[in-house]
């Protein structure tokens, strides 16, 4: 089994493809913009045709779990699914499977400025290639809005 991970502005996964904008970005700001995390599965011969679970999460620069606020206090962002790929008719035995998905995350989490990585594990394995990294950058100053050494004395 093989996993590529990329991360889009948004993406979707229909019918075995990908559609999506914004490919291959690795530097954000906070709090984040919508983004996608696409896992591309490669799925051999041998692995067809029983469940695949697949276990995404996002990791700060220590390698820990990334917990969000939410509705019932604040979580670690994943995400788990099962997949199970089975084999057309006709297929050539020894052929693999490409097998995609899209998790689309909302506008809006307050991550501090630091590295991050989405990591996936396929059936409690991970391998170092099945992650992707990016940068939250600090927030900067926007040109025409007060900034902390333009406020006025308190």
């Amino acid at each position: 089994m093989r996993a590529t991970v990329l991360l889009a502005d948004a993406a979707e996964a229909v019918n075995g493809k990908v559609y999506g904008i914004g490919f291959g970005w690795n530097i954000t700001t906070t709090p984040t913009p919508p983004q996608s995390v696409v896992v591309l599965l490669d799925v051999g011969w041998d692995e067809t045709n029983r469940d695949i679970t697949v276990h995404v999460e996002l990791l700060d620069q220590d390698g820990h779990p990334v917990a969000v606020p939410g509705p019932a206090g604040a979580r670690s962002l994943s995400f788990d699914a099962k997949v199970q790929v089975g084999r057309p008719a006709g297929v050539a035995p020894g052929t693999s499977f490409k097998t995609p998905l899209a998790l689309n995350i909302g506008p809006g989490i307050p991550l501090e400025a630091g590295r991050y990585e989405w990591r996936v594990t396929i059936d409690g394995e991970h391998h170092e290639d099945w992650s992707e990294f990016f940068t939250v950058q600090a927030a900067q100053h926007q040109p025409g809005t007060p900034g902390p050494s333009t406020l006025p004395p308190a």
